[in-house]
């Protein structure tokens, strides 16, 4: 019971401070540099998620050349750079990381 009471009480905090920044009815306005911090979050959020996943794939510091998830990213960040479109970066950094995984 307790699990539910935190996994509604987090969606509802979720939906009102999604509301609260979304509904254009709302006299609240962000400031251009509050806006430019926020600007920060997801790039800081994706570090913090895929950091560990990529760096640290056995629970320990893994910087070898055959580590596939270090590999995959670099890979993923050049796709990104080279051809400037998320879907397909995503799709051949995905298939080149099951085909390393394969391999190695």
């Amino acid at each position: 019971m307790m699990v539910w009471a935190v996994i509604i009480g987090m969606g509802v905090l979720v939906f009102l401070n999604r509301y609260v920044f979304l509904e254009p009815r709302l006299p609240l306005r962000l400031s251009s540099n509050a806006r430019q911090f926020l600007g920060f979050a997801v790039p800081g959020m994706l570090t913090a998620i895929c950091g560990p996943i990529v760096f640290m794939p056995e629970k320990q510091l893994n910087l070898q050349w055959d580590n596939p998830y270090l590999l995959s990213s670099l890979v993923a960040v050049g796709l990104v750079i080279w051809t400037r479109s998320t879907l397909i970066s995503m799709l051949l950094s995905m298939g080149f990381f099951f085909l390393l995984r394969w391999w190695l």
